[in-house]
């Protein structure tokens, strides 16, 4: 049996009808745009909208991003997680404003080049800034067009990707290529549901194979999740003349540019207080007396997960040089809020908070 047309119309009839309220489709500007594309990557969209609303406060065109300091733009976006987005955003600006004039550019190999703009985020500001006809193929995207077509092989193989970019370019109409784009994102979001699919509420369910074969929920396919690895992590809380040690964490690499408590990862066959001792070392160049424990945190990130191991620390010898970070302060305790930190050491902060800035006692034995 032949496929059935993509049922373009009863897709724009519904979201007409149905699609929410949000921040970012009140305000069409492409960097509007690009803000809520790169904040809705790996976040859910109740999380996005405070933040969006803040971010846009603070920073309401790609002139007022590019002048802010990275610092201020990373306590922007504190809480929300994969801080790569906003550090592409901030150098992003930065280029924009340096190669393109402040404007951002319609044309979509310029567009590319922007750090954290790929294929998917240049379509959606091409197609609802600019009125272009460019596919997108995000999360949602996929998982309608694998389920109306019946796509059985994993999400994670190249051929996969190029069928999914050709069915995501073929049904797409010349006319408000925006306005369809965003249907297709909404239905993926609120319909077509990754456990849950509501086939009898779906405006394609008449043309939709994996609804007729019956077997929606198992498409798309993906590779079976691997096992999520643990690390134990140690931090230090040095303490100083009544303030605390922070280091910010090199830009490049995981958590870039955000501050934290100093410390690391251990290794096989080490005691948390040797490596506590061995990471200081290593990063600082100084040398400290390991405390008493003070808080565990447990965190997950999207690869593996941690145990923060912190201990109130006392600095030793040694004057401090930048060799495994990118900057370092000596804070009070009321000053640590002006920082970006991730979650962990933030729970580490609120403890703190909470608690006072404990006496230092040195460990026995």
């Amino acid at each position: 049996m032949p496929p059935h047309p993509f049922p373009t119309e009863k897709l724009r009839d519904w979201f007409r009808k149905n699609k929410r309220d949000l921040p970012w489709r009140r305000d069409r500007r492409p960097y509007s745009v690009w803000v809520s594309e790169i904040m809705l990557q790996q976040t859910r969209v109740d999380q996005a909208e405070g933040y969006y609303r803040r971010f846009m406060e603070l920073f309401p065109d790609v002139g007022a991003l590019a002048q802010a300091p990275l610092d201020q733009v990373l306590k922007a976006w504190e809480g929300l997680g994969y801080y790569r987005r906003a550090l592409h955003l901030h150098q992003g600006a930065r280029l924009v404003r340096q190669d393109h004039g402040g404007e951002i550019p319609s044309d979509y190999n310029r567009l590319i080049q922007i750090p954290g703009i790929g294929r998917s985020t240049a379509g959606a500001i091409l197609s609802l800034a600019f009125n272009r006809p460019f596919p997108i193929l995000d999360g949602n995207v996929k998982r309608v067009l694998s389920r109306f077509y019946h796509i059985t092989r994993p999400l994670d193989q190249s051929e996969t990707g190029k069928t999914l970019w050709q069915k995501a370019a073929a049904v797409l109409p010349e006319k408000k290529p925006g306005s369809f784009n965003e249907a297709l994102m909404e239905l993926g979001a609120l319909i077509c549901l990754p456990k849950d699919p509501g086939c009898a509420r779906c405006p394609l369910r008449k043309g939709c194979q994996a609804r007729i074969k019956g077997d929606a929920t198992e498409l798309p396919v993906k590779k079976p999740a691997k096992k999520i690895p643990h690390f134990d992590v140690t931090a230090a809380v040095i303490r100083k003349a009544g303030k605390i040690l922070i280091t910010r964490r090199p830009e490049k690499g995981l958590l870039g540019g955000l501050w934290e408590f100093p410390g690391g990862k251990q290794q096989p066959g080490e005691t948390l207080e040797a490596c506590l001792k061995r990471e200081i070392t290593e990063e600082l160049a100084i040398e400290i007396t390991v405390g008493e424990p003070f808080l565990q945190v447990r965190h997950a990130y999207s690869h593996f997960k941690i145990t923060l191991h912190t201990f109130f620390c006392r600095h030793r010898k040694g004057r401090i040089q930048k060799i495994g970070i990118q900057d370092y302060r000596w804070v009070k305790p009321e000053e640590l809020n002006h920082y970006a930190f991730p979650r962990a050491d933030r729970r580490v902060i609120e403890r703190l908070t909470e608690h006072g800035h404990l006496p230092f006692r040195p460990q026995r034995g």
